[in-house]
């Protein structure tokens, strides 16, 4: 249940167009549903603004439907991710507007009115072959609500490329930048850009590679500040951070808002609990 349908639900019942008796029953999954082969956690979009995730890797495709099924009730908009074709005809045949990203292996169903643009997000590949890790990323932060752009095989190889998008890094809030082989464009990026890098190892690389530990153990070791890192190959990890970033950028945006028209009310400077001019 996002916190819209709780604020209609409650609304509702306010104003005696609901009983309370079906306000309960609307409550019954909440904060969880059990199916039995899962355990489905309604209450994730009140506590992190988006519900919970499917990752499709290990589930058969009636399962992925089920639970797509009982997700998608209300004005929620649901994400799967590592979803293979099967799954999402299957989910297709419950919900024809569904969104399938062969490339990023997502399914994605929307639902209810589009969030508020929240930020802006630049996902960058160092290479083509790392393009299903950022296309996860991008598809992630785009469907939480994120204004996303894109700037892809820009590695250091060739680097010129990446000094040509030069705009594009200074567009950003928040920058994803998913590599593999040595992993080195994370620390270029991030030391170029004033915004938090989100670095993202991917497995692409020869032997010498070992499935992405030498672009993650680079990455870690990056001498460039404000650089973090997430698991290799986990586009949906970098997303979903990114959009954490832009959450709390978006609500401290809103709150000096509030504060900006108190203060035009009253005429009177708002203050903080740290004795500082709220909104400074």
């Amino acid at each position: 249940m996002v916190k819209e349908e709780l604020r209609r639900l409650l609304e509702q019942v306010g104003s005696g167009r609901m009983g309370v008796a079906e306000a309960l029953d609307r409550l019954g999954t909440l904060p969880y549903e059990d199916l039995g082969f899962a355990v489905l956690d309604h209450h994730r979009a009140l506590r992190k603004g988006f519900p919970e995730v499917i990752f499709g890797q290990g589930k058969t495709v009636e399962q992925i439907a089920q639970i797509f099924s009982r997700l998608c009730d209300g004005s929620r908009s649901v994400l799967a991710t590592r979803a293979v074709p099967g799954a999402y005809g299957a989910v297709k045949e419950i919900y024809p507007d569904a969104e399938y990203n062969q490339l990023a292996r997502t399914i994605v169903v929307r639902r209810g009115s589009p969030p508020p643009v929240k930020g802006r997000i630049l996902v960058m590949s160092a290479g083509t072959a790392d393009l299903p890790v950022a296309e996860e990323a991008a598809v992630t932060a785009e469907i939480m609500g994120n204004e996303v752009r894109k700037a892809y095989d820009v590695g250091v190889a060739g680097i010129h490329r990446l000094l040509g998008r030069l705009d594009l890094v200074r567009w950003a809030h928040v920058l994803i930048v998913v590599a593999g082989m040595e992993g080195a464009l994370a620390s270029v990026v991030g030391g170029l850009a004033e915004q938090p890098v989100i670095a993202v190892p991917t497995s692409v690389g020869y032997g010498a590679n070992f499935h992405g530990l030498s672009a993650l153990l680079c990455m870690l070791n990056s001498c460039a500040s404000g650089v973090a890192v997430v698991n290799i190959d986990n586009g949906f990890g970098a997303g979903a951070m990114a959009n954490a970033i832009t959450l709390q950028r978006h609500k401290a945006l809103r709150e000096a808002e509030e504060v900006t028209r108190e203060e035009s009310a009253t005429g009177t400077p708002v203050i903080s609990l740290r004795g500082e001019r709220a909104g400074k």
